[in-house]
């Protein structure tokens, strides 16, 4: 059965980096991780700021489809946006894009 992975550009506001950081690897995504069908996280911030690339990117690996499809109706997303709501009801950070993929082929040395 193929994998899914979920794709989440974020840009934050320069002036709450540390706390943006620190929310989202300590609060968001372990509330996110709790799914038993998310296989996987990782984040990852761009090396060269460029205008059109978002600063951060987390990469949210599922171990089928299905799994990726109850994700998006689950009571850990439904837990992890309302969460969210409340920590950044001010602003601060904005999600720019998000997209899945399922997986073809993988080659690995």
């Amino acid at each position: 059965m193929a994998k899914v992975v979920n794709l989440v550009a974020t840009e934050c506001k320069p002036e709450v980096e540390d706390k943006f950081n620190k929310w989202y690897n300590e609060v968001h995504i372990p509330l996110l991780f709790k799914h038993p069908g998310m296989k996987k996280v990782t984040r990852y911030k761009i090396r060269e700021k460029s205008g059109e690339f978002p600063t951060y990117l987390a990469i949210y690996e599922f171990e089928s489809p299905q799994a990726c499809e109850a994700y998006s109706s689950s009571p850990e997303l439904a837990a992890g946006r309302e969460e969210m709501k409340e920590t950044w009801k001010d602003g601060g950070f904005e999600i720019k894009w998000r997209v899945q993929y399922e997986e073809l082929k993988t080659w690995q040395k």
